[in-house]
């Protein structure tokens, strides 16, 4: 399995700048409220730290009721920057115009990897097909060494023929992860390739104007992804 996310609350919050995140998503005065539940790389419950509708002053604002978090107005500026399957360097503006589901993960992993391709594939199969047609999945690899892109492009279409593969040096991927606050770590026997990766297991929601609108926690059930998916 994945190992840990961490072994504990002293490696996660320097990590992954915890505070930082919680105020510049919602603000001082909602903080507390806005840390929810999120799941990390082996399962475990940890506290995410994104709110419904995020603004810069806190509060709340006025839409659609979603599932999982709405950060809505968030001040996180994500970007990709990475090769698609046929080596063309895809950005978020390529995505304006579709729902985009973007989530960061390895090919090796053995359980939230695999389960949150499989809810997403699941989710579109719930959706009517023209709405299906405007959602786009992308799967960011957190370990270009042993992910090349053959690889890649097969693992992600055995869950679904329109999901894509997004993929670029461990540069470009830290660039990019960091972006979107995604921690990840290599994990084992790091002088080798028998390693294993502790990575958030989130994911990220982008509507067709290519805003940031859902923090999608893990394993919350297809249902509920494909009941968000429908008001974007």
């Amino acid at each position: 399995m994945c190992s840990a996310f961490c072994q504990s609350w002293g490696r996660v919050l320097p990590a992954l700048g915890f505070c930082g995140l919680v105020l510049a998503l919602v603000g001082c005065k909602d903080a507390q409220q806005a840390a929810g539940p999120s799941v990390a790389a082996n399962g475990k419950t940890e506290r995410a730290g994104l709110s419904a509708a995020a603004s810069s002053s806190g509060a709340v604002a006025k839409g659609p009721k979603f599932f999982h978090a709405d950060v809505t107005g968030s001040s996180l500026k994500p970007e990709l920057g990475l090769a698609d399957a046929s080596g063309s360097v895809r950005t978020l503006a390529d995505y304006r115009g579709k729902t985009l589901l973007v989530f960061f993960g390895f090919t090796q992993c053995p359980d939230v990897c695999p389960t949150t391709l499989q809810e997403a594939a699941e989710a579109l199969k719930l959706l009517p097909s023209e709405r299906a047609d405007q959602v786009q999945v992308a799967f960011v690899t957190l370990d270009p060494v042993r992910d090349q892109p053959a690889m890649l492009e097969a693992y992600v279409k055995a869950f679904h023929p329109s999901f894509i593969a997004l993929r670029g040096s461990e540069e470009d991927t830290r660039r990019a992860a960091k972006s979107f606050r995604v921690y990840y770590e290599r994990t084992g026997s790091t002088s080798s390739t028998n390693y294993s990766i502790d990575h958030t297991a989130a994911s990220f929601v982008f509507d067709g104007r290519g805003a940031l609108r859902l923090y999608v926690r893990h394993a919350q059930g297809a249902q509920a992804l494909a009941a968000d998916l429908a008001q974007l």
